[in-house]
């Protein structure tokens, strides 16, 4: 999507008083800031949120957790507008009528990935779209590495949810780290792949929070929002009382998890045995509200 012709462009250079005071202490500022919409407010409080593209479902529900918290507090959610993680908690916090900015590797006029268009439309109405890169520049993999730099820089704190041991999530703790940046970690399963970065960086320092409510606090603001946790329980009660359920179909919804989990264990927990398990598991998948994630392996949707 090449919006050059279509958008108001603007551009600020760091001798300039509008470029992000955030910026001007970190290790290689850019020399300025192509941007689409607005730039962040040096007042606001502001959470980078970073981690998987091909997360879980758990981590999907946690990125949507955290954001929409973050962005109904008035805390500015900091991204790439990749899939995944960025994302869903950069969409979550407008939702919740919140800010939030994307810092692209290619140009401001480019949406990359194209799936995040309706993201992008809303960032260019509701908070913002940055690059240093010219209009026009293409998504090239050598850019993102450089870009993680002004998405931490732009940050008080950084927050990861779901990361591998190597992925461009640990390029950016690296560069919030020689930063100076405060990181904080949501914990996961020690034998899920997709959480191995995170405890390890806990291992080595960083700081655990289980909630937004946690990040809050970090963050001084002592009095979160429940409403957007409260929405987010209150719309799924909506999606399964759409549905009557049966007697069966209640009791093996309430054994499946975000968590995938193998319908043997779901097997065990629900008293069923597997065979008339299955039946039960389809009529579930056929009114939305579980999907299978690999083989035999089960989760909430």
């Amino acid at each position: 999507m090449d919006l050059n012709n279509q958008v108001d462009i603007k551009y600020v250079s760091r001798i300039e008083t509008g470029y992000p005071a955030r910026l001007r202490s970190i290790p290689g500022k850019p020399k300025g800031l192509y941007y689409i919409g607005k730039l962040p407010h040096e007042s606001s409080k502001s959470v980078a949120v970073i981690g998987a593209r091909n997360c879980s479902e758990y981590g999907k529900k946690m990125a949507q957790w955290f954001g929409a918290e973050l962005g109904a507090a008035g805390v500015e959610v900091i991204s790439g507008m990749a899939r995944g993680i960025d994302g869903l908690s950069q969409l979550a916090a407008l939702e919740a009528g919140g800010n939030s900015y994307a810092v692209l590797g290619s140009g401001v006029d480019i949406c990359y990935p194209k799936e995040n268009s309706v993201l992008y439309k809303r960032l260019m109405a509701q908070g913002g779209i940055l690059s240093e890169y010219e209009p026009g520049t293409p998504a090239r993999a050598r850019q993102f590495p450089p870009r993680n730099r002004i998405i931490s820089g732009l940050a008080d704190w950084i927050l990861v949810i779901e990361a591998n041991i190597k992925s461009g999530t640990s390029i950016t703790v690296d560069m919030a780290l020689e930063q100076g940046r405060d990181i904080c970690v949501l914990p996961g399963r020690v034998t899920d792949p997709l959480s191995l970065g995170c405890n390890r960086l806990i291992m080595q320092g960083a700081l655990m929070v289980t909630s937004p409510s946690d990040l809050l606090d970090l963050l001084g603001i002592s009095e979160p929002s429940k409403q957007t946790a409260e929405m987010a329980y209150n719309v799924e009660k909506r999606r399964v009382k759409d549905f009557e359920l049966s007697t069966d179909e209640q009791g093996v919804y309430q054994c499946i998890d975000f968590y995938a989990k193998h319908i043997e264990t779901i097997a065990n927990e629900s008293s069923f045995s597997v065979c008339d398990l299955f039946y039960v598991i389809l009529s579930l998948e056929l009114k939305g509200l579980i999907q299978e994630q690999g083989k035999n392996y089960y989760v909430r949707k």
